[in-house]
């Protein structure tokens, strides 16, 4: 289930500690509760559930609410006991949990979207529920009053959030692929910049505030690590799973990336090395390496009488190459690419066989992950998803 992480990542066979389960539908997401042995979810059978563990060893529910709409996502802030969740219905409803965490009280209901909550975040310092939804938009509303703030649309489904706290800038990503970067203020919002790079929809965001970096997992199977502080454009990509990356997660004190994909797949990133971006891939008429014609190139194909060949790109140079010049495969891990990807003959020379060393992990979650959450300060990840079992595990051992 979730892997020992050191300070450079190594093998290990991953560690389940508890596996969940009751609920009769799909587990939209799933909570650690910080400083105790509990968790909280939340289902499309339309109950929020916290558990906590017994003597046992054995997770039990403590809380069992019925909802009027299935639970698509879920927001927890310790401090103040404050759950917020997101419904199928647009609604979003505020609870606050008692301090023995076998009581929980209604608080409001926010009515933010006409369609699926895909996300939600609480941000305590402004006292505003943070959303995006399935109309298309993402919404601002305070918790003291109720009302709405403002909202944004865009061009298709918002599907997940992240929101920096110091500067009040949100990141949205959307099913087409994009991420808007939007600066919200109480009436209003200014659209920053949108990110473009996934070729599929954006399913996962993950901020960090320290280095400034943002992760993004999407449908098209890729992780892209945006550095924003950077201000310089650069970004960096990740290959290594089989299926959509569904969640997130970048570990500061060890400066690793976990990211989860549909098929159950975990990974591991370090992110603690110099890595290299992916080049821009190079369009031209014929093969940068031999000339010969690309089909549509109708007048060189005339001239040298010679049929057209379909180009392809390597992924280490980035030019546009023929199938005879790009023969080879190779992973590249430096370059992000755990896979065996095409690159030409002469770059596949150049790569030396430590360069095809792996710099992630993976490991296998053995079943279906659509949620996943992490308590960074005991080393625990959870995950959710269709399969409606919720798993426990450890990832990582802290050392004094």
């Amino acid at each position: 289930m979730a892997a020992e992480i050191h300070a450079r990542p190594q093998s290990s066979r991953p560690v389940l500690l508890s596996k969940v389960e009751g609920h009769q539908d799909a587990v939209s997401a799933a909570l650690l509760i910080p400083k105790e042995d509990g968790l909280i979810t939340a289902s499309e059978d339309r109950t929020i559930r916290v558990w906590l563990k017994r003597d046992s060893g054995q997770y039990w529910p403590s809380i069992y609410h019925t909802m009027s709409s299935p639970c698509s996502a879920m927001a927890y802030h310790h401090d103040s006991r404050r759950i917020f969740v997101g419904q199928d219905n647009g609604a979003i409803m505020e609870f606050h949990i008692s301090e023995d965490f076998n009581k929980m009280n209604f608080v409001k209901t926010y009515p933010a979207h006409q369609n699926r909550v895909s996300a939600v975040i609480f941000c305590l310092g402004v006292e505003w529920v943070i959303s995006t939804g399935h109309d298309k938009c993402v919404s601002w509303m305070c918790t003291r009053s109720g009302n709405m703030l403002g909202r944004h649309y865009f061009t298709s489904w918002a599907s997940c959030l992240q929101y920096d706290i110091e500067t009040q800038h949100a990141f949205v990503g959307d099913y087409s692929g994009q991420i808007t970067l939007l600066k919200l203020e109480q009436n209003t919002c200014t659209v920053i910049t949108t990110l473009k790079g996934h070729e599929g929809s954006v399913a996962s965001l993950w901020w960090d505030p320290v280095q400034r970096l943002l992760f993004s997992g999407a449908s098209d199977h890729s992780i892209i690590l945006w550095d924003i502080g950077g201000r310089k454009g650069r970004t960096l990509l990740l290959q290594g799973h089989h299926d959509k990356v569904q969640a997130i997660c970048y570990i500061q004190l060890t400066r690793q990336l976990v990211s989860c994909s549909a098929d159950g797949g975990i990974a591991v990133w370090n992110m603690d090395i110099s890595r290299e971006e992916a080049p821009q891939w190079l369009e031209s008429d014929s093969c940068q390496k031999c000339e010969q014609p690309f089909f549509w190139n109708i007048k060189q194909m005339w001239d040298t009488k010679t049929l057209g060949l379909r180009q392809h790109h390597c992924r280490k140079c980035g030019q546009a190459v023929c199938g005879k010049c790009s023969t080879k495969r190779s992973s590249y891990p430096i370059m992000g690419f755990e896979f065996q990807v095409r690159v030409c003959d002469s770059c596949f020379e150049s790569i030396k066989d430590e360069d095809r060393t792996s710099l992630a992990t993976f490991h296998e979650g053995k079943h279906n992950i659509s949620h996943m959450s992490m308590d960074i300060s005991r080393g625990l990840m959870v995950t959710c998803g269709s399969d409606r079992i919720v798993k426990v595990g450890l990832v990582y051992r802290l050392h004094n």
